[in-house]
């Protein structure tokens, strides 16, 4: 597993908090936004990757936009807490092309998935063809999404002043 743990200095943090604003900004801008040559700001996100601080690039596609306009979350109570069930729900969930996110959650409930899908018919299909029939499943409770707002952009963001 990656040391996520790694201390970050003024540089690293520049430059995590500038890919957090547009992961597609060139090394040369990145290195001018660090204040820091290329060569270094590229040794730097290499390091960064590897140390498992960054994760990953990805596109992020509006579900609406590619014909999946119904979002919802779904609560998911299992019925036992027992380490192969939860291993079982773990590896097949995320897979599902309906889910866009699932989050491992502490409370009351054990998931919440996010889910985008063409329409309210194809929303009760998901969570009775995966969820309710599959047998950690205990409880479910859908809540759909009107709107969703992105948050500060990540971690490094800087703080909205006051």
């Amino acid at each position: 597993m990656p040391n996520i743990l790694r201390s970050l200095d003024a540089t690293d943090t520049a430059l995590l908090s500038a890919l957090q604003q547009d992961a597609r900004i060139s090394n040369a801008q990145l290195a001018a936004h660090a204040g820091v040559a290329p060569s270094t700001a590229l040794v730097r996100l290499r390091g960064l990757r590897r140390s498992g601080v960054i994760r990953g690039f990805r596109a992020e596609v509006d579900p609406a936009a590619v014909g999946r306009p119904v979002q919802a979350l779904v609560a998911v109570r299992l019925r036992a807490h027992d380490r192969a069930v939860i291993d079982s729900f773990a590896r097949r969930v995320p897979y599902l092309p309906e889910v866009v996110q699932t989050f491992h959650v502490a409370g009351a409930d054990d998931y919440v998935l996010h889910v985008a899908v063409p329409d309210a018919g194809r929303l009760r299909d998901f969570v009775l063809d995966h969820l309710t029939t599959h047998p950690a499943v205990g409880h479910t409770e859908t809540s759909l999404v009107f709107t969703h707002t992105e948050g500060h952009r990540g971690p490094l963001a800087a703080e909205p002043s006051s």
